[in-house]
């Protein structure tokens, strides 16, 4: 068993049942390289049960908690990936500072932010099969100062029923993005609100790129974090 102490910058919800927990290491309180903890379940989720404490609660967005894995496990493009030794729980040492959220973001990479193409609702929120496997990184932290939350209602994939959803527009680098959002606090809060849009003047957002799914890997936004939350 390996410890691996990060401060948790995504704790999105993940098909079937569970979360995708990620952040960036820290070691002698600086931010280091991301580490995404996963199950050897099929869909590499997060269950509920492995992300408890010992004291019954769960570990949440900002945590700065130490991880029990059992080794690095790399999937494509997913390089951030560790399997979880889940005989172990995991424990909590304290909570993030906005200003080590800030010291943990990511420089442009152009990799990851480039050879973009866009569905039907969103903006440069996909990237091809063909492409993903050079990229060599799913995870990234921007800090942006014009981040705006669609929320609306979607056409479903094939004809599927329509759903309400949100989704966060912001730009990297001078380009614009409108991705889908997977953080479950902003979705609990947001969809209760009328349909519209709502800024956000400062914000730190975690996109992960996720696995690929009919050809192509769809950007996400996994976290959204305010000043005000730290």
């Amino acid at each position: 068993m390996i410890l691996k102490t990060i401060i948790c910058l995504a704790n999105s919800r993940k098909p079937p049942s569970g979360r995708c927990i990620a952040g960036k290491e820290l070691v002698n309180g600086a931010t280091q390289s991301w580490v995404r903890p996963v199950s050897k379940r099929p869909g590499h989720e997060v269950s509920e049960e492995e992300r408890r404490y010992e004291s019954g609660q769960k570990v949440q967005l900002l945590d700065i908690v130490s991880v029990p894995v059992i080794q690095s496990s790399p999937a494509g493009h997913q390089v951030e990936n560790f399997i979880l030794d889940a005989d172990y729980y995991w424990e909590k040492h304290g909570v993030a500072t906005w200003a080590q959220v800030q010291a943990a973001a990511d420089p442009y990479d152009a990799a990851f932010w480039g050879n973009s193409q866009s569905t039907y609702h969103g903006k440069r929120d996909k990237i091809a099969e063909a492409v993903v496997a050079g990229i060599g990184s799913s995870l990234k932290l921007v800090v942006v100062n014009d981040l705006v939350l669609h929320v609306r209602r979607e056409d479903g994939y094939e004809a599927n029923q329509a759903r309400r959803r949100v989704r966060a527009g912001f730009k990297v680098n001078g380009t614009d993005y409108l991705l889908s959002v997977t953080d479950p606090n902003i979705e609990d809060t947001y969809l209760q609100k009328p349909e519209g849009q709502y800024p956000i003047p400062v914000a730190a957002v975690c996109v992960s790129l996720v696995e690929v799914w009919n050809g192509y890997a769809f950007k996400v936004v996994a976290s959204i974090i305010t000043p005000q939350m730290c």
